[in-house]
């Protein structure tokens, strides 16, 4: 069975949720199935509402195609209902990159998740333009990431029962203004920048996708930076969701950022920070490549 591919798109009648299908097609779920009129609405839906847009995808109504040519793909979840949740310094290598920055040698692995959040109006499409932010930060830097949407509400949820609160999986770019992320010691400000958070080009459902070990890269410029594989998270999507809903509910569509590999800009020798004209292009198996561009 081929993994479905969940999008949000726009065109003059507005945005709404669809179905990826093969051949350039795309399934309109607001003609389709009207309760699907978002994506938020389809997560809301859960499963019953997932295995009838499968059934839909199967045998597509005439009536519900669109030329995806003819569409704008947006971000999943345009604007998630909260802040996107972040995890830092989750893959070791990266870790010790980032060590090495600051003149450390010997790298300890971290005895907790590092969480942190960005403003879920950083969230932007597939495609879109991310700023420079020239004047604001003079080391702008990109992040590869595994994304857990969450489908089921939640707290105090055991690591043994986390995946069954995942509705599905994307990918997304942790925009960071390293020179602001060290400034404020907080990490909010330097991660919270308008338009720094990239998120797409679709979900796959938690059930499609067995996320524990996929290849995870980044492209700048077409030059690989990023590569590395899910499976070596120092906390993988299980801890994290079994730690973060710790005292703290956890609800549907919560968007959860699970941390990035070694590669980053500001860790190379000597250190690389993009420009405009800059191409990110991000891509996880299974899932697919978000690009997006750095401009004025």
């Amino acid at each position: 069975m081929a993994a479905l591919n969940l999008i949000t798109f726009a065109d003059a009648a507005g945005s709404r949720a669809g179905v990826l299908l093969s051949g350039g097609r795309v399934l309109d779920l607001a003609v389709a199935m009207p309760p699907a009129r978002d994506m938020l609405a389809v997560i809301d839906g859960r499963a019953p509402m997932l295995a009838a847009i499968r059934a839909l995808a199967a045998n597509p109504p005439a009536n519900a195609l669109l030329a995806l040519a003819n569409v704008a793909l947006q971000a999943p979840i345009p604007k998630p209902r909260r802040n996107v949740f972040c995890v830092g310094r989750n893959y070791m290598d990266h870790v010790a990159e980032g060590d090495r920055t600051r003149g450390i040698t010997q790298s300890e692995v971290p005895k907790y998740p590092q969480f942190f959040t960005k403003a879920a109006d950083c969230v932007i499409a597939p495609g879109a333009n991310v700023p420079t932010h020239e004047g604001v930060t003079k080391w702008l830097d990109y992040e590869v990431e595994l994304v857990a949407i969450i489908g089921t509400a939640g707290r105090d949820i055991p690591k043994e029962k986390a995946l069954e609160h995942v509705y599905g999986w994307t990918i997304g770019n942790d925009v960071t203004g390293r020179d602001l992320q060290r400034r404020h010691g907080q990490w909010f400000k330097g991660k919270s920048l308008d338009r720094s958070c990239p998120l797409g080009p679709v979900i796959v459902p938690a059930s499609d996708l067995n996320a524990a070990d996929l290849a995870i890269g980044l492209k700048l410029n077409g030059e690989q930076r990023q590569a590395s594989r899910t499976s070596k998270m120092i906390f993988d999507v299980t801890e994290i969701i079994h730690q973060l809903s710790s005292g703290f509910t956890l609800l549907p569509g919560d968007v959860i950022m699970t941390g990035t590999p070694e590669g980053v800009g500001y860790a190379m020798q000597p250190p690389q920070t993009m420009k405009a004209g800059d191409v990110m292009e991000l891509t996880i198996e299974g899932i697919g490549t978000l690009t997006n561009t750095i401009s004025d």
